[in-house]
């Protein structure tokens, strides 16, 4: 008599299973999701930061998606704790995480990043550089927030992008992820509530992916034909959480499809509980949603492996664990490609290992004392 599979081997059996995007295998379904960390002084990723990712790779996630790194634009950041990915020593640095990684068994690709208007004229790292974005506006709707864009501008940020993962490859990275998301630059471009342009970078939802594109045209005339490209998206927005790039399938569409035609091999679509249907009449959510209209590998995320929205633990609260069979059965009917775990992996670098072994009894529930340490 055969015994049924328990749900603990089902659950390495489904996530244990390489993925190709574009020339890269990644030998597993568990991604860990970029998570911005403020442990490079000088933007300089250190032998902390080396280590702290070393030993997810080596504990069994697939695919590293570093944190939010700086590209060599002065109007990118706002932190001289943040990472850069520019500049001999912050490179050099980078170059040692990549070898870790490697070394440690595992893929890593940097997330490459520029954050608009959530700058504030004279933060560091580059104080006197303006705060740049599509219309001069904050995500909140502050008007004369910052410096709305020349054309010029426009072509120092494409091409910072495009030298940035250029960068990437030659000092070993596996890919490059945009970050497209959460209402920073790239999204404020996306989103009609930052975007108020009335030349060809604005108006309707193919008019304002205009500026993504480019980007992502000019990152793969950049680097080699098989050397993946990653594109995080999201709905929300950090200060506005119902925020809507597309209310239906359609308009998503239009949004994806030049962004796909430019060049992305894989879509990260971020989202704040990644059960939760992205549209009425299906239960597909956003990942979903992106893979059945573009074709392309896609990434889900949010609030993997955890009972609580991350956002609350920004406000100090903590989240119990949560089980997993949701996110199996839909990686078993191939929803999505990836999963990407944020809290649970930065409160415990074992998780992936943990999951793939069928320890669920040891997961440990997220203490927001975990986003102090880098552990």
């Amino acid at each position: 008599m055969t015994v049924p599979a328990s749900p603990a081997s089902r659950a390495a059996e489904i996530l244990s299973r390489p993925v190709a995007l574009n020339g890269l295998t990644v030998p597993n379904r568990i991604a860990m999701a970029p998570m911005t960390r403020m442990f490079s002084p000088d933007g300089i990723a250190g032998e902390d930061v080396r280590s702290y990712y070393a030993r997810r790779a080596a504990a069994g996630v697939g695919l590293i998606i570093t944190e939010g790194t700086y590209v060599g634009h002065e109007s990118a950041g706002n932190s001289d704790r943040v990472p850069r990915f520019h500049g001999d020593e912050q490179l050099a640095g980078w170059a040692k995480v990549v070898q870790a990684v490697h070394e440690a068994g595992g893929t890593i690709v940097p997330q490459l990043w520029h954050i608009g208007t959530v700058r504030k004229e004279g933060e560091p790292p580059f104080a006197a550089a303006p705060s740049v974005s599509p219309s001069g506006l904050r995500v909140d709707g502050t008007e004369g927030a910052g410096k709305a864009m020349t054309q010029r501008d426009l072509d120092d940020v494409i091409g910072a992008f495009a030298e940035a993962a250029a960068a990437a490859e030659r000092i070993g990275f596996d890919g490059i992820e945009l970050h497209g998301a959460h209402g920073y630059l790239i999204d404020q471009f996306l989103w009609a509530g930052t975007n108020r342009r009335t030349d060809a970078y604005g108006g309707d939802p193919v008019a304002r992916t205009k500026f993504a594109a480019e980007i992502v045209a000019a990152v793969r005339e950049s680097v080699s034909p098989d050397f993946p490209v990653i594109f995080r998206y999201s709905q929300w927005k950090q200060e506005v959480y119902d925020a809507k790039l597309a209310d239906t399938p359609e308009e998503l569409e239009a949004i994806l499809t030049p962004l796909a035609a430019a060049g992305v091999d894989a879509f990260h679509a971020s989202t704040r509980r990644y059960w939760l249907p992205e549209f009425e009449g299906s239960d597909l959510n956003l990942a979903g949603w992106t893979k059945k209209l573009t074709g392309r590998p896609t990434i889900t995320v949010g609030s993997v492996g955890l009972d609580g929205d991350f956002l609350r633990s920004f406000q100090g609260d903590g989240a119990p664990v949560q089980g997993i069979d949701n996110l199996l059965d839909r990686l078993e009917r191939d929803e999505f490609d990836l999963v990407a775990v944020g809290r649970a992996l930065l409160q415990d670098p074992e998780w992936a290992a943990k999951i793939l072994a069928d320890r669920f009894a040891e997961l440990k529930p997220y203490d927001v004392a975990a986003l102090k340490t880098l552990s």
